[in-house]
């Protein structure tokens, strides 16, 4: 072991924290994680369905099933990750998680009986709802102490962390793209998705810390009073849900409307690549901005209200070239807002729970709002049939009741600090 390596051990093994440079690898290695993470997903998921029905020939409503059965598996197993992280620490449960995730893509790549295809997809949301938690609640964790060191928001630190995801989710449909067009198949990203996740596992193997950056604190109260009884965090939860709502109509109620306008859903792609594309360009530089001027509870209540008016501006907006322009005003104002909120929600998490549950109140967090999305989408599909200025109306009062609920959170939040370093 190097000295610098045995001098790190060290400090961790005492509980001190760890040095810049050190957390500065530390925190890049996690960014990596979500990146490699969305590109091995996203070079898989975007052709599920297709290989389902045409592939398989499976029958509409268990196509349907299926791809549920995956989000309930992910999504609502959350809390089940991020409380195995508040238990051993965030490296058993990643590395877990990518092993079952190279055994799930491996097991879809052969499956063909119904049975197989449904283990398989269930293994794989499992994966999710196990290393998602923990990466995320550790850069949460990563970012407060960094914040602490060197006085840079962790606003900053999370939104490195969305961009890098977000890039991972636009290169990876890109690489199942060149897969199937050069014969591969379904088999061969599936494949191709499992090979990323053996070299993640490879790294972090290797990189990963056995023990947490941070000092842990033994726990002393149950799940339900520090986390459920919580009433600042579940009105924090309660304004993302109604994020994570709006978010979703990317795939209800975008579609209708790109369908309404142009009489089919063949622009959606340019859509959600000038989405992804949006984010990996301009987060940065947003957060840059914000977090030095806009206190967190303002930034989430700010970005709830952008969302707002891009549903609102919808049947105001005339049609434009080819009658795609209001779903782009409304790509971009989502997308504006979600920049705005998401690294000022996940950055407030640490600040309303006990350090020893915020890998519970990750995984609280997201599974919350993943009820909230099928509550949401169930109502929102019963409302794609009324009139267009009613759908939207209500499409807008959700997160306009978010930023609502977001100024019932206690204090104004951190005071803007200013710009030491760099991540």
């Amino acid at each position: 072991m190097s000295p610098q390596r045995r001098t790190a051990a060290l400090r961790r093994s005492a509980g001190a924290p760890p040095a810049p440079r050190e957390l500065k690898a530390y925190l890049r290695l996690l960014a990596g994680t979500q990146f490699a993470f969305n590109t091995g997903f996203y070079a898989v998921l975007p052709y599920l369905a297709a290989h389902l029905g045409d592939g398989l020939g499976m029958a509409g409503w268990l196509v349907g099933l299926v791809l549920g059965l995956r989000t309930f598996s992910q999504q609502g197993l959350f809390v089940v990750g991020g409380a195995l992280t508040d238990r051993y620490g965030p490296r058993p449960v990643v590395l877990a998680g990518c092993v079952l995730r190279i055994a799930g893509f491996c097991w879809l790549a052969q499956a063909t009986a119904t049975a197989a295809v449904v283990g398989a997809v269930l293994l794989i949301g499992f994966a999710a709802a196990l290393f998602s938690p923990a990466v995320e609640s550790e850069t949460a964790r990563a970012a407060v102490t960094h914040e602490r060191a060197t006085g840079e928001p962790r606003a900053r630190v999370l939104a490195v962390f969305s961009a890098a995801g977000q890039a991972g989710a636009f290169l990876g449909p890109l690489l199942g793209t060149l897969l199937l067009f050069l014969g591969g198949g379904f088999r061969a990203a599936c494949l191709a998705g499992a090979a990323v996740f053996v070299l993640v596992l490879a790294g972090h193997a290797r990189l990963m810390p056995r023990r947490p950056r941070t000092v842990r604190e033994r726990p002393r109260g149950g799940l339900f009073r520090d986390v459920l009884a919580n009433r600042p965090f579940l009105v924090l939860c309660l304004a993302y849900s109604t994020y994570l709502v709006s978010y979703n109509q990317l795939y209800l109620a975008l579609p209708a409307e790109v369908e309404r306008a142009t009489g089919s859903q063949n622009a959606l792609g340019g859509l959600f690549a000038l989405s992804s594309l949006l984010v990996v360009a301009a987060q940065l530089p947003l957060t840059r901005w914000s977090a030095h001027r806009v206190a967190p509870r303002a930034a989430l209540t700010a970005g709830l209200a952008v969302v707002a008016a891009g549903f609102a501006a919808v049947p105001l907006t005339p049609g434009g070239p080819a009658g795609l322009l209001p779903g782009a005003v409304l790509v971009v104002l989502l997308t504006l807002g979600q920049m705005l909120l998401v690294p000022a929600a996940r950055g407030l998490v640490p600040d309303l729970v006990p350090g020893h549950r915020l890998g519970v109140a990750t995984g609280v967090l997201s599974s919350l709002s993943g009820l909230a999305v099928l509550l949401g989408s169930a109502a929102t599909g019963t409302l794609l049939g009324a009139p267009r200025g009613v759908l939207w109306a209500v499409l807008a009062a959700v997160p306009l009741a978010g930023a609502g609920l977001a100024l019932c959170l206690p204090g104004a939040g951190r005071a803007p600090v200013r710009e030491r370093t760099g991540v």
